[in-house]
């Protein structure tokens, strides 16, 4: 009895065995030295992990917005470089940004160089000048403009003639000299704020046909009220040949450095009148004064005053006085 009681519990125990063993043959798991893979959610021996592409990797449309991995450099093609600084822009978009861009369209309102160049990027200079004459705000650090007779906010009320931007030209001495006075004249805590520099012969024959036409009087209350426009060249406010065209001559005012402000002249420019002259009795002291800062730094820096405009002055030194010029401010 005790014989087949430990017989038949060995045979018991024998068949738990056998049926062990076929369970684990129908269900198909495996265990291998990495841990377990099981059934229809077991990935194929070949595939790797999900990658995020950079950009230039990607097609589509979200190739622009795909981000680059930290020390990925290629360009486009894959045989390139890129050249991203601190700021995360790349060599193209850095040069793009501070590569100098010329000013806009005309307008009534004043801007400096840099506020018409991030207003109008695609505008572009001709960079076809004479010999020896230069765009002054590529030597003049600093200064404001507003070029007048680009826009219509000048005696004649419209543009003139030859000015084809709103651009200030000069023979690079004369620039050199001016620039010599702006420096001087911002350890004073000023700027200077040019109006007009070379004009061509063009402009100039403008303005005699526009004097010939007594109809025409529609800026007469703001530049010439006590006067007879045909009478401008008598008087010597306009000349059939300026200075102007040999490049050498601006037309400028002060500004305050700090605020940008035009300095109170006591008279606008381009005002034909007796309070435009050097030592007009017309106005107050403060606006003496101010004419007599900008008249000492260019005279100082090689210039000459004009005695019936205080904005007027022209290189003593210039290269060319007897050369008039045409070309177009470009």
């Amino acid at each position: 009895m005790n014989r087949w009681k430990s017989g038949a519990g060995a045979g018991w125990l024998l068949c738990i065995m056998i049926a062990l063993a076929l369970v684990g043959c129908t269900t198909g798991e495996t265990n291998g030295p990495e841990g377990a893979t099981g059934g229809d959610e077991a990935a194929p021996s070949n595939a790797q992990p999900a990658i995020e592409r950079p950009a230039y990797e990607q097609s589509g449309d979200n190739a622009a917005s795909a981000p680059l991995a930290a020390g990925q450099g290629q360009s486009a093609e894959g045989d390139g470089e890129t050249d991203e600084g601190a700021d995360g822009r790349g060599a193209a978009d850095r040069a793009g940004a501070d590569a100098p861009r010329d000013p806009l369209p005309p307008d009534d309102t004043n801007h400096t160089i840099g506020e018409e160049r991030a207003l109008a990027p695609n505008r572009s200079k001709k960079y076809e000048l004479p010999e020896g004459f230069v765009y002054l705000d590529e030597v003049l650090e600093g200064a404001q403009y507003d070029i007048r007779y680009y826009g219509d906010n000048n005696f004649v009320g419209t543009r003139i003639d030859g000015y084809l931007a709103p651009l200030a030209i000069m023979q690079e001495e004369a620039a050199g000299a001016l620039q010599t006075v702006q420096q001087a004249l911002q350890e004073e805590g000023y700027v200077l704020k040019i109006f007009d520099a070379y004009r061509p012969q063009k402009a100039v024959d403008h303005f005699k046909r526009w004097s010939q036409d007594a109809t025409d009087t529609k800026m007469k209350d703001d530049y010439y009220p006590e006067l007879d426009k045909r009478r401008l060249f008598e008087l010597g406010f306009i000349a059939s040949r300026s200075g102007h065209s040999r490049g050498s001559t601006v037309d400028l005012t002060l500004a305050d450095a700090a605020t940008g402000e035009e300095v109170d002249m006591g008279g606008p420019f381009d005002f034909f009148g007796p309070v435009s002259s050097h030592g007009t009795e017309l106005i107050g002291e403060e606006q003496a004064a101010a004419r007599a800062v900008l008249k000492s730094a260019m005279v100082l820096g090689g210039f000459r005053a004009y005695d019936k405009e205080w904005w007027h002055y022209t290189y003593e030194n210039e290269p060319q006085p007897r050369r008039y010029y045409d070309f177009d401010v470009q």
